[in-house]
C-alpha cells in the first residue's frame, strides 16, 4: 500500500462544482458543516471556564452536559439508560481514581540469598489497589500469543503463579517483510494486550522490559516527551481505571539495567534472546533459575467516581440494514489545570468532540437518512487510558458484530509540525496544510478505499505513514483501538502532532477551521458510503498475512 495517497487534483476548498457532484439527498446535511459553528464550539470547549476538562472534574462534566444538550437539540435518539431506567444520552462509566505513591514503588530481586532493590525511575507502575506480589520469574519473550501467525511465546512454559518478564513491542519490527505487519504495529504490540495474555496464562504480574535493540523511545522515555508529565510534576494527574477493568494483575515498566539483572540467570543476554526470537520466530522463553522478585505498589489515595460517555443515535432508513451500525466518535476530556496553567485542549480534543457534534447535527438535519444507523459517541477519560472507549466496547449499546465501521476523531484541527513528540523518530512532510492521517488501514483496506473515493469530492491529501512505523505507538493511542480489538474496521482520523501537543498552548485560535471543515465534509461523505454500500468494509485480523516459518 503506498505511503501517501494524493487526492484527485481538486482545489483544497470544497468548491461549488464539487458540491454539485454530491448526491442531492446528501447535500442538506453537508451544508450544516460551517466554519463559524466550529469556531464557536471549540472556543467554548477550550475556554478557561472549562478548566482543561480533566476527567471527573467540573470542567469535563460541563463538557458532557453541553454535548448531551447538543445531541438533544439536534434530535438524536438517546441510546443509553439512566439510573431510573429512562432513555439517556449519558452512559455511566464507573471509575476508580487513585494516586500511586511513587516513593513506595519498589521491585526486589532475590538471588543466591541476596536482595537487590530498585525504585523509581528504574521501575515504575500503578494499579488501582495496593499490590504485594512475590513469585519466581519466567522470561516470556515478547509476551505474544498469535495462533493465526503460528507464533506463541508461551508455548512449552508454565507461568501459573509466576511473574513474567516480556519485551516491549513485537518481533522483527524493523523488517518490512515481518509477519507482524512489516514495520507497522499489530494489536499484539501493546502492553494492554500483553498483560491480558499473561493473565490468561496464569501469571501474577508482568515486568515490561525495553527491547535491547530498538530505535524508538522506551516506555520510560515516552513519558518525558509528553509535556503534561513535566509540567504537572508538582501535582501529578491522578491515574484512573475502569471499576470493572479486565486487567486483574499488576505490571511494571523496568529499565534496561533491571532487565539485564533479571535475565542474567538465563545463561544468555537480553540482546541474544531478542536476536534469537527475531531470527526464527520460535519461543526462547524459559524459567529463570534462582530468580524471584517481590513487587510493591502502594496508593496514597483512592476513590470511586463516575464519568460519562455521551451517546446518541440517528436511526437508519432501511428496515433490513438499520440494525447495523456506523460509529462516529471522539473524546471530551483533557489534562485539566495546575495552578494558573490550563491545558485548553483545543486540538486534543475539542476538535474531535466538535467534529462528532457537527456530524450529529448534519445527519439529524438531513431529511434523508442513510440505510444503516449511526451511533455518535464522545468518550470519557481517553487521556487516562482510553477508558470510556474500552467501557463502551465491553458494554456495547448496539452489537459490535454488526458494527460496520468507526470514524474516530482525535486532533483534527491543526497542521502537523516537528515537535519533541516526534523529533528524530519520523519524517514530517514539508507541507501538511492539506494533509489528513488515516490510521488503521492495515486492518481494513476496504475502509481506506471508501474514504479515498469520497475524497474525490474534497481534495485532501490522505496519508497512511503511521501504519508503517512503530516508534510512536500511534496505533494504540486513541479510542478506535478498543474497537479494533473487537474486529471492527476502525480508523483514527488525525492531523498529526505539533509543538502545542499536551501543553497549555493548545488553544482555539490556532485551529485551522477551513481545513477542519474539509475533514468533516470528507467524514460526512465517507459515512454515507459506509452506511449505504451493499458490502461494508471487511476486517483483516492478521495484516502481516503469513505464518511463521
Amino acid at each position: 500500500m503506498p505511503r501517501t495517497f494524493l487526492a484527485f487534483a481538486l482545489a483544497a476548498t470544497f468548491t461549488t462544482a464539487a458540491l454539485a457532484a454530491v448526491p442531492a439527498a446528501e447535500q442538506p446535511g453537508l451544508a450544516q458543516i460551517r466554519e463559524g459553528d466550529l469556531r464557536a464550539d471549540i472556543g467554548f470547549l477550550a475556554s478557561d471556564a472549562l478548566q482543561g476538562r480533566l476527567s471527573l472534574q467540573p470542567g469535563d462534566d460541563a463538557a458532557v452536559q453541553w454535548i448531551a444538550s447538543e445531541f438533544a437539540k439536534a434530535g438524536l435518539k438517546p441510546i443509553a439508560t439512566d439510573a431510573q431506567g429512562q432513555p439517556s444520552f449519558l452512559q455511566a462509566v464507573p471509575l476508580v481514581e487513585y494516586r500511586a505513591d511513587a516513593k513506595a514503588t519498589r521491585l526486589t530481586l532475590t538471588r543466591q540469598g541476596k536482595n537487590i532493590e530498585w525504585k523509581e525511575p528504574e521501575v515504575s507502575g500503578a494499579f488501582p489497589t495496593d499490590q504485594d506480589v512475590s513469585a519466581p520469574v519466567v522470561f516470556a519473550g515478547y509476551g505474544i500469543t498469535a495462533p493465526e501467525l503460528g507464533y506463541d511465546d508461551y508455548a512449552g512454559i508454565d507461568v501459573k503463579g509466576k511473574v513474567v518478564v516480556v519485551f516491549d513491542h513485537e518481533p522483527q519490527e524493523k523488517d518490512p517483510k515481518s509477519i507482524f505487519n512489516g514495520t507497522g504495529n499489530t494489536r499484539y504490540a501493546t502492553g494492554y494486550v500483553k498483560v491480558l495474555n499473561a493473565q490468561e496464562h496464569g501469571a501474577v504480574a508482568v515486568l515490561m522490559a525495553p527491547e535491547p535493540s530498538h530505535n524508538h523511545p522506551s516506555a520510560q522515555e515516552v513519558r518525558a516527551r509528553i509535556g503534561h508529565h513535566a509540567e504537572h510534576a508538582a501535582n501529578p494527574i491522578p491515574s484512573q481505571a475502569l471499576a470493572d477493568s479486565p486487567l486483574h494483575i499488576p505490571s511494571m515498566i523496568i529499565s534496561a539495567d533491571v532487565s539485564n539483572a533479571l535475565l542474567s540467570a538465563s545463561g544468555s543476554t537480553p540482546a541474544a534472546l531478542q536476536s534469537g526470537i527475531d531470527a526464527d520466530l520460535k519461543p526462547h522463553s524459559q524459567a529463570l533459575p534462582d530468580t524471584a522478585i517481590s513487587l510493591h505498589l502502594k496508593n496514597s489515595s483512592r476513590r470511586e467516581a463516575t464519568t460519562w460517555n455521551v451517546v446518541g443515535l440517528v436511526e437508519g432508513s432501511d428496515p433490513k440494514l438499520a440494525p447495523e451500525t456506523i460509529i462516529i466518535s471522539g473524546h471530551h476530556d483533557h489534562d485539566g489545570q495546575a495552578g494558573d496553567k490550563i491545558w485548553h485542549g483545543a486540538d486534543d480534543n475539542a476538535s474531535g468532540t466538535v467534529g462528532v457534534v457537527t456530524l450529529a447535527r448534519a445527519f439529524a438535519a438531513n431529511p434523508t437518512k442513510p440505510k444503516r444507523s449511526i451511533l455518535f459517541a464522545v468518550f470519557a477519560a481517553e487521556e487516562r487510558g482510553l477508558l470510556g472507549a474500552y467501557y463502551l466496547a465491553a458494554h456495547p449499546l448496539r452489537p459490535l458484530d454488526t458494527t460496520r465501521a468507526m470514524v474516530n476523531f482525535d486532533m483534527i484541527g491543526r497542521d502537523e509540525k516537528p515537535s519533541p513528540q516526534t523529533d528524530g523518530l519520523i519524517d514530517i512532510p514539508a507541507d501538511t496544510s492539506n494533509r489528513l492521517n488515516l490510521i488503521g488501514a492495515a486492518y481494513s483496506p476496504d475502509y481506506q478505499r471508501t474514504v479515498a473515493k469520497a475524497n474525490g469530492d474534497v481534495g485532501l491529501t490522505l496519508d497512511d505513514r503511521f501504519d508503517h512505523e512503530y516508534a510512536l505507538n500511534v496505533f494504540f493511542r486513541s479510542d478506535q483501538f478498543p474497537f479494533v480489538l473487537h474486529n471492527v474496521p476502525a480508523f483514527w482520523w488525525f492531523t498529526g502532532f505539533h509543538p502545542d501537543y499536551h501543553h497549555p498552548s493548545d488553544t482555539a485560535e490556532k485551529i485551522d477551521y477551513p481545513k477542519m471543515a474539509r475533514i468533516l465534509k470528507l467524514a460526512y461523505l465517507s459515512t454515507w458510503q459506509f452506511a449505504n454500500e451493499a458490502t461494508p468494509p471487511k476486517f483483516v485480523s492478521h495484516p502481516g498475512g503469513g505464518k511463521a516459518p
